[in-house]
């Protein structure tokens, strides 16, 4: 699989740019007043939130193992980490100013993804039942086991019951699971011989609706600007 796309985790990735659109637009017309405070994160989209994330982050444990499961490219394992290192970086520091400094992300999704990719590292050539295993221990941890620290480092790994204060935020428990999960996919999808199952022809509709899944990274960062360009647009007119 080394190098090579697969539309179906390319329409996956879309299916989960869209789901994150639908919850950004709830969350900023939250923000704006436009429907009642505590829409975002209650009811059914708590439960939207947690799985277009967890889907994320396991579509980036699946493509570790689509990019270096036959052989680690250091290189190109390398370019990819510093650019989404660079993203989650961008995205600490937009928060930063757009909040005021209040709801700072730290430790979002983004960050998620560039530390699970290095640890994920570490399980690249285990068996697929281990990294299961471990995925299970890791979700399980947090709900099992906590620290009654304020800060420091329980806090930010998810071990605590303190929540920090932020825009957004995945911690390694129980988040490293998912992406555990997909890569242990990627090994049994390459051990039972299924990825040709996935490899369907492009047709010119399937390729308009995974273009967007092969531009993630870029949609994931300019949406939001644009989502609450539009939802300020739509203010200034209508009220």
């Amino acid at each position: 699989m080394t190098g090579e796309r697969v539309l179906a985790v390319d329409l996956a990735r879309t299916a989960a740019l869209a789901g994150m659109v639908v919850f950004h637009i709830t969350y900023d017309l939250e923000a704006f007043r436009w429907i009642a405070p505590g829409t975002a994160v209650t009811g059914w989209f708590w439960y939207h939130a947690r799985i277009v994330a967890g889907g994320f982050i396991f579509l980036a444990g699946l493509s570790l193992w689509m990019a270096h499961g036959q052989r680690l490219r250091w290189g190109a394992f390398a370019r990819r980490l510093l650019k989404i290192a660079a993203a989650a970086a961008l995205v600490s520091v937009a928060t930063h100013f757009a909040f005021k400094g209040q709801l700072t992300t730290y430790y979002g999704i983004l960050h998620s993804i560039a530390v699970s990719s290095v640890a994920g590292l570490v399980f690249l050539r285990l068996p697929a039942v281990v990294t299961l295993a471990v995925a299970v221990a890791v979700f399980a941890l947090p709900y099992l086991w906590t620290l009654p620290a304020q800060s420091g480092w329980p806090v930010w790994a998810g071990l605590s019951s303190t929540r920090p204060l932020t825009a957004d935020f995945e911690p390694f428990f129980p988040w490293f699971a998912p992406f555990l999960a997909g890569l242990a996919s990627g090994r049994l999808l390459s051990r039972f011989d299924l990825w040709r199952h996935l490899t369907w022809s492009e047709t010119p509709l399937l390729r308009r609706l995974a273009w967007p899944g092969r531009h993630s990274l870029a949609i994931y960062l300019i949406h939001q600007p644009v989502l609450i360009g539009l939802v300020l647009g739509a203010s200034w007119l209508l009220r």
